[in-house]
């Protein structure tokens, strides 16, 4: 029994060397994200509640992003593992293309009804004037971080190849190197030190800009100066051309990702701002519980991550079948024990990380609730994770999307919004109920990985 559940040396060697680098990164990355959260959030707890909403429309954007990359690094992830460079090429090239359209796109939304999305969060009880001015910090907050927009894209097609392709380290780097651009800058600018303004909200925005630059300089600059570890960077870009038949392929499996990432960024959203209805200390509340959250899974989280690259890796290369199912047994308990230890860590900083922040007792408080909450439900959403990226290696995007988008849109949204409607249940068991739901999605995905369904080759 221990045999089927747990690796031997060879299986974690493989494993840590893709999914290591993706869990610093990612670490340091959330780490950063939380002393950058505290930094705004001893400013004030208005701005830390416009910083907050803007970025929950941001989230809807990253998610965007990551699901374009993702339709096309299915097969680069395959080519790889069939030694296709000229695949891998195309694939980057329909990346490069396919960000570019969605950083246009979403500037415009962002730029044209900046007003009426920030005031989505600020319908529930409290001081009008108080929404007013959280209103004002949003935008300002939004007009800086647009630039962003642009080299987060890039950043994100060439460091997704660069995994896809086996080469870790070097996102890790840029990662790291960024977040500390962005902290260091979080310090300046939001404070005003060395001589800069003091510029709150917006000075995090400003900090945030320029880390995402340097971090599209190091990965790019990286790739274009390596043609030998990175062969599908050879002439990527003397002409924007992908084979119809591969392009066709792509759109066909990847736009249920690029669709099923955007609709479930705008139910987390959407569930998100059912929240908000109980009162306006929830928004606040909410983003101090989500930024140490965020810290707690980033172990699962490269854990997905892995998952859907080993795997891709080996039913591109055309392992045998039950060797896949035995490799992706272990990943996923793996990652759900993961998930069980950094979500009790979680638990434990309850109650005292709230006091960090320069906000109210009852945000405080409240705080402390939904981080217990969440920390209970993370070993569900490690197995759900799992779940996802096996699907998604096979390119099963379709039924990828009925899993992910389907749940979110078929129970978790109409829940929380008949419950925030149509009841005056409190936050604290509405948030339960919707967090309990997970449950009922990681019964379903174990199922469906257990089918096999997902199990093709797609680099022949």
């Amino acid at each position: 029994m221990l045999n089927r559940y747990i690796g031997d040396r060879a299986f974690y060697r493989r494993v840590m060397g893709v999914a290591v680098p993706i869990v610093i990164q990612n670490a340091i990355s959330s780490f950063v994200s939380l002393l950058d959260n505290i930094m705004v959030g001893q400013v004030g707890q208005l701005q830390m509640s416009g910083v907050s909403i803007v970025n929950q429309l941001m989230f809807i954007f990253m998610l965007c992003i990551f699901g374009a990359n993702a339709g096309a690094g299915i097969f680069t992830a395959q080519f790889h593992g069939n030694n296709d460079d000229t695949g891998i090429r195309h694939t980057f090239r329909f990346k490069v293309m396919v960000c570019a359209l969605l950083v246009a796109v979403w500037t415009a939304i962002l730029l044209l009804a900046d007003g009426p999305l920030i005031g989505l969060y600020l319908q529930g009880e409290g001081d009008p004037r108080d929404a007013a001015a959280i209103l004002g910090y949003g935008k300002d907050y939004l007009k800086i971080m647009l630039w962003g927009l642009l080299p987060f894209a890039l950043s994100n097609a060439y460091a997704g190849t660069l995994r896809e392709t086996g080469q870790t380290v070097v996102p890790m780097v840029a990662g790291i190197v960024a977040v500390f651009v962005n902290l260091i800058f979080n310090y300046v600018f939001i404070f005003g030190h060395f001589g800069a303004p003091a510029m709150g909200a917006s000075g995090a925005a400003l900090a945030t800009v320029i880390s995402r630059f340097v971090e599209l300089v190091i990965v790019a600059g990286w790739t274009h100066f390596h043609p030998k570890k990175c062969p599908f960077i050879k002439g990527a870009y003397r002409f924007m051309y992908v084979p119809g038949t591969l392009l066709g392929n792509i759109v066909r499996k990847g736009m249920p990702l690029l669709v099923n990432e955007c609709l479930f960024a705008t139910g987390v959203t959407v569930v998100n701002q059912c929240y908000s209805t109980c009162g306006l200390a929830v928004v606040p509340a909410m983003n101090i519980s989500n930024t140490i959250w965020n810290l707690a899974s980033v172990s699962y989280l490269a854990m997905g991550n892995s998952v859907g690259i080993i795997m891709g890796q080996m039913l591109g290369a055309g392992t045998a079948e039950a060797e896949v199912r035995d490799y992706n047994r272990k990943l996923c308990v793996l990652s759900t024990v993961a998930g069980a230890v950094f979500g009790g860590l979680c638990a434990a900083f309850g109650g005292p990380f709230p006091q960090l922040y320069n906000a109210s007792q009852e945000v405080r408080t409240l705080a402390t609730q939904l981080i217990v909450i969440s920390s209970l439900m993370i070993p569900f959403n490690a197995y759900v994770h799992a779940a996802y990226f096996t699907l998604r290696s096979g390119g099963k995007t379709g039924i990828t999307f009925l899993f992910d988008c389907g749940f979110m849109w078929g129970l978790l949204v109409p829940l929380a919004f008949i419950l925030s409607r149509f009841t005056d249940i409190p936050i604290i068991p509405l948030y339960i109920i919707c967090q309990c739901a997970e449950i009922v999605k990681s019964i379903v995905g174990y199922f469906m990985v257990k089918s096999g369904m997902w199990i093709q080759n797609l680099a022949k």
